[in-house]
């Protein structure tokens, strides 16, 4: 696993869902505008249970 060190205001932590094509994570409605990076942690589950 990689190490990267960012600054930033806050930090969340959540899992990604799948949607459409694509999969997406909520954030707090007041950080909409502002900009984000997304940082994966684990392996992705591609289980289909």
């Amino acid at each position: 696993m990689d190490r990267h060190e960012i600054e930033g205001h806050e930090v969340i932590e959540g899992t990604v869902k799948p949607t459409g094509n694509g999969a997406h994570i909520y954030v707090p409605k007041d950080w909409a505008g502002a900009d984000v990076k997304i940082v994966r942690t684990t392996e992705p589950d591609h289980n289909d249970d």
